[in-house]
C-alpha cells in the first residue's frame, strides 16, 4: 500500500495563520508551498491536497504555483540539490559543459539522484546571477563564475560534510 505523507501539526498551524492572514487567500498559495516544501524536501502530492482542503481552495492553484518555480521540486531529492542555470547567459559561459560534468562526476541525468541519495541534478531557468556565469545553485547556496576544480571542491567539501554529520 502507498503511504500517504500527512502535515505535521506545526505545518498545519501555519497554513492556517496564512489563511488568516490574507483577505484573498490564492496571495498565500506561495507561502503554503514553502511550508510543504520545507517538512518534506519535495512537494508531496497528498500533501498539497491537504493543504488545498484547509486553505478552501482548488488544487489545481497550488499545482499551477509549483509548476511554475523551479525551487519546489515534485519528487524527492539528494540531500543536496544541484540546479544547474540553462538561459543563454550561462550557456555562452558553459552551463553545458558544467552539466556535462557534473552528469559525469555524479553518474546521473537530469531529474535523477545518486544511489547514496546524496546528489540530485536539475536544469532551470535562469538563476538571476547572469554576470558571474556559469552558475549552480545548491540547495539554498549560489556557487558563481564555476570552473572544473572549483566543482571539484564544492562536491568533496559537501561529501565531507555529509559524512561528517
Amino acid at each position: 500500500m502507498e503511504k500517504i505523507e500527512k502535515l505535521s501539526d506545526s505545518s498545519i498551524k501555519e497554513i492556517e495563520r496564512f489563511k488568516g492572514l490574507y483577505p484573498n487567500r490564492n496571495s498565500a498559495v506561495l507561502m503554503v508551498l514553502h511550508v510543504v516544501h520545507q517538512q518534506f524536501g519535495f512537494l508531496d502530492r497528498e500533501a498539497l491536497r491537504e493543504a488545498a482542503e484547509i486553505m478552501e481552495l482548488p488544487y489545481i492553484d497550488f499545482q499551477q504555483a509549483a509548476s511554475f518555480y523551479t525551487l519546489f521540486p515534485n519528487k524527492p531529492m539528494g540531500k543536496y540539490h544541484i540546479q544547474v542555470c540553462r538561459t543563454l547567459a550561462c550557456h555562452l559561459r558553459g552551463a553545458e559543459e558544467l552539466t556535462a560534468l557534473l552528469k559525469k562526476i555524479l553518474g546521473i541525468g537530469i531529474g535523477e539522484v545518486t544511489n547514496d541519495g546524496l546528489f540530485s541534478l536539475s536544469e532551470v531557468e535562469c538563476l538571476g546571477s547572469c554576470g558571474t556565469a556559469p552558475v549552480m545553485q545548491i540547495n539554498e547556496i549560489y556557487y558563481e563564475n564555476l570552473t572544473r576544480a572549483r566543482v571539484d571542491e564544492i562536491l568533496d567539501d559537501l561529501r565531507k560534510k555529509a559524512r561528517n554529520g
